[in-house]
């Protein structure tokens, strides 16, 4: 079957391979540009931030070789991970797209790779550690816009046609094509539909024999087009299932200059961080990824530690007041222990300060509500102010909580709403946090219906698939500073 016209004109040959020489060219240039505009930028905030702080703090320039040997180091351990992950190559930058939170990641990556270096090499003290405090804080801005710099440059030089885009081919059954146009083609993907040719649908009482040579004929077709129209890549769109066709039509079209492609089948379309990897001996598809790396998880467990040992230590003489003022108020014990589901679901003891005169932590537990007579008048007072939270800062030096993460319901309220809202239990793929992303949007409090609850879901799932130590961070100022936090604590 013929493909459309549109998708079966070719320019001159010698034409053509004079422009891909160009294109490719181009490509080479800028992907250079790139990965020495890196190295260059991370050596430059080394040396100026070694010598401007010791300027302020000695008087004098310090030790300008040292600075630009750390660069070096942090240049090379960046621009090389970067280069593992295809930031730089040039079949890329048609759509090339700054990923700033993962250029954070990796620059946190290559600090703290430089950081134990110098610990091993015993060469902490040739580079001061304000120096390096400043040199971290000044590499991230200057990797950031040079991103953004590169991103405007790769558009104006694919708008005057440089770059070009990769010339595909596509081959296989009529409505898996129309499905990749549809879906593609109207939008930048860095590539080109320069043809297609459709197999042949097999009749029903076709035999096996029948069916190849009918496919050996649509090759031989697909061949002399590809030919002419001279493709970087020919995608083939089959049916994953379809493993006889598949390796027939790889071992014809070997004969042709061009990469061969398996087009993406149809289940692949439903998840966005798709990823061809290594799973032991076998190769496989990675349809979704862990919500937190191990480094990611480092990160974030330092981060609690560090700031929950130190709150601790501040906010001890108002943990002795609170517990004073709750025993004078009313009869009880001063901590309130309530079973909740932690990390993968896993259950644990929330530790609050006491602020009802009810201890509820059955199959049934009734969240609290504007006036609700259970209330203490000091717990009024502790739950307007998010006092009763502090005691969790030792869930969190148990590691059963973070500081940030969505927070953690009632094991009661999770069965119920779990049954709700199908995408819930995902909550519980990161630590429950004593702060979240949805508190800090206003989703707090009594949840009375399921669209409050699908809110508060929503806004913890965008927490989870889009987590970074800054993001951590600016939640845990938001908590103490904005008035929002604050909302609907009764």
């Amino acid at each position: 079957m013929n493909a459309p016209q549109r998708y079966t004109l070719a320019s001159q040959s010698g034409t053509q391979a004079a422009q891909s020489g160009w294109i490719a060219l181009c490509r080479a240039a800028l992907s250079a540009g790139m990965f020495a505009a890196d190295i260059a930028g991370i050596v430059a905030a080394s040396c100026a931030a070694g010598i401007a702080y010791h300027l302020a703090a000695y008087g004098n320039p310090g030790n300008i070789m040292a600075f630009l040997e750390v660069g070096l180091i942090a240049a090379s351990i960046f621009s090389i991970a970067n280069l593992v992950r295809g930031e730089y190559a040039g079949a890329s930058l048609p759509t090339f797209r700054p990923r700033l939170i993962q250029t954070a990641h990796l620059w946190n990556l290559a600090f703290v790779s430089v950081l134990v270096i110098g610990f091993v090499a015993k060469a902490n003290g040739v580079y001061s550690r304000g120096a390096a405090l400043l040199f971290y804080a000044t590499a991230l801005p200057v990797l950031v816009a040079l991103r953004l710099t590169m991103w405007q440059i790769v558009a104006a030089v694919g708008r005057a046609g440089l770059l070009g885009a990769r010339r595909i081919f596509l081959f296989g059954t009529g409505s898996a094509v129309f499905d990749f146009v549809s879906a593609y083609a109207q939008r930048p993907s860095g590539t080109t539909v320069v043809g297609c040719r459709f197999t042949t649908p097999p009749e029903d009482a076709a035999t096996g024999d029948q069916w190849r040579a009918s496919l050996q004929l649509d090759l031989e077709a697909a061949i002399a087009a590809a030919r002419t129209l001279q493709p970087e890549a020919i995608v083939l769109l089959l049916p994953w299932s379809a493993s006889e066709a598949i390796e027939i039509c790889v071992e014809r079209f070997l004969v042709l200059p061009a990469e061969v492609h398996l087009g993406p089948d149809r289940v692949l379309q439903k998840y966005s961080d798709v990823q061809l990897s290594r799973f032991g001996a076998f190769a496989s598809f990675r349809l979704t990824r862990v919500p937190l790396s191990r480094f990611e998880l480092a990160l974030k467990r330092v981060l609690d530690l560090s700031v929950a040992a130190v709150a601790l230590f501040l906010l001890t003489p108002l943990l002795l007041a609170t517990a004073a003022l709750i025993k004078l108020d009313s009869r009880g014990p001063v901590f309130f222990l309530q079973r909740r589901s932690g990390f993968n679901q896993r259950p644990f003891r929330i530790i609050k300060f006491r602020t009802m005169h009810t201890l509820d932590d059955g199959d049934s537990v009734q969240q609290a509500s504007p006036g609700d007579a259970r209330v203490t008048r000091v717990g009024r007072w502790l739950r307007r102010w998010n006092i009763d939270e502090v005691p969790q800062l030792l869930n969190v030096l148990m590691g059963d909580m973070s500081l940030v993460g969505p927070r953690p319901h009632a094991v009661s309220h999770d069965r119920e709403y779990g049954r709700r809202i199908a995408i819930y239990a995902r909550r519980h793929n990161v630590k429950p946090g004593i702060t979240g992303w949805a508190q800090v949007n206003g989703f707090r409090g009594e949840t009375r219906s399921p669209g409050n609850m699908e809110n508060r879901v929503a806004y913890d799932l965008y927490y989870i698939e889009n987590w970074s130590l800054a993001l951590d961070l600016r939640i845990l100022v938001r908590t103490m500073l904005s008035a929002t936090a604050f909302r609907n604590a009764y």
